[in-house]
């Protein structure tokens, strides 16, 4: 027979969930206290540091934030002057969204700083082990994906 009590602290979903909001937490106190930044206006900063030119959906999906945690990023960097909204000339009801020339020198400035975090936060891993993280967390990324796409979003 199965055992079917659940165990919180041996239930790896919450696990990881718990790890990623730890690590999400440190990184997110040095993006405020540094830069102003919320964890989600950074990434649409890096997201489109690495690819200028990006509409709010094709955000939304790169980062996989929800459409209302994108809007409201993407607004306080506008109001900012960290981001630009260009027409998109494929799409007229949509914009596409660059760094402005103010948010590409903040991208210069906290990129380093999230490198040396990394490093900090996963400094007890050699590079073999890293590597293997690494695969694991796509090989468990693929596995939920598929899970989500097969059954619809879990509620």
């Amino acid at each position: 027979m199965t055992d079917t009590n659940l165990q919180l602290d041996n239930f790896l979903p919450y696990r990881l969930s718990i790890t990623s909001n730890l690590v999400s937490d440190a990184i997110a106190s040095a993006y405020v206290r540094l830069f102003a930044l919320s964890v989600s206006e950074w990434r649409l900063i890096a997201v489109i540091a690495e690819q200028n030119g990006l509409t709010q959906r094709e955000l939304v999906t790169r980062t996989l934030m929800d459409k209302v945690t994108v809007s409201r990023a993407t607004i306080a960097l506008t109001e900012r002057g960290l981001i630009e909204r260009k027409p998109n000339p494929g799409d007229g009801r949509s914009q596409l969204l660059s760094l402005s020339a103010d948010g590409t020198e903040l991208y210069g400035h906290v990129a380093p700083l999230a490198l040396a975090l990394e490093a900090q936060i996963f400094g007890e891993l050699d590079q073999k082990e890293l590597a293997l993280f690494n695969d694991l967390l796509d090989r468990i990324g693929s596995a939920a994906k598929q899970l989500t796409d097969e059954k619809g979003t879990p509620g």
